[in-house]
């Protein structure tokens, strides 16, 4: 059983890490920028192949809207934690043949 304080819920690359270690801090800021551009080019590609007529302003009202939304979003491992803690405040761990 794991105590509190003790989950883990993300997986870190070493390898990754050292790579990223090693990169200068504007090549560490670029590569954050082009991780940006292609999850916002994404984006952009799902909501116009989903509104192919939509015109610019529409579409960059619609990012917005995404951005807005995925920041209302919790992020994964919060979730996960805030789940297990509800769990087992309500006992829902128990045995229910008990």
């Amino acid at each position: 059983m794991h105590q509190k304080g003790n989950i883990r819920f993300t997986h870190t690359d070493i390898e990754l890490m050292r790579l990223r270690l090693s990169l200068s801090s504007g090549q560490r800021i670029q590569a954050m920028l082009d991780a940006r551009a292609l999850v916002v080019g994404s984006i952009r590609g799902r909501l116009r192949k989903r509104h192919p007529n939509m015109s610019e302003a529409d579409l960059n009202m619609k990012m917005l809207e995404e951005v807005e939304r995925a920041q209302s979003v919790k992020s994964w491992p919060q979730f996960v934690l805030k789940t297990l803690q509800e769990l087992t405040s309500n006992n829902s761990f128990q045995n229910d043949s008990n």
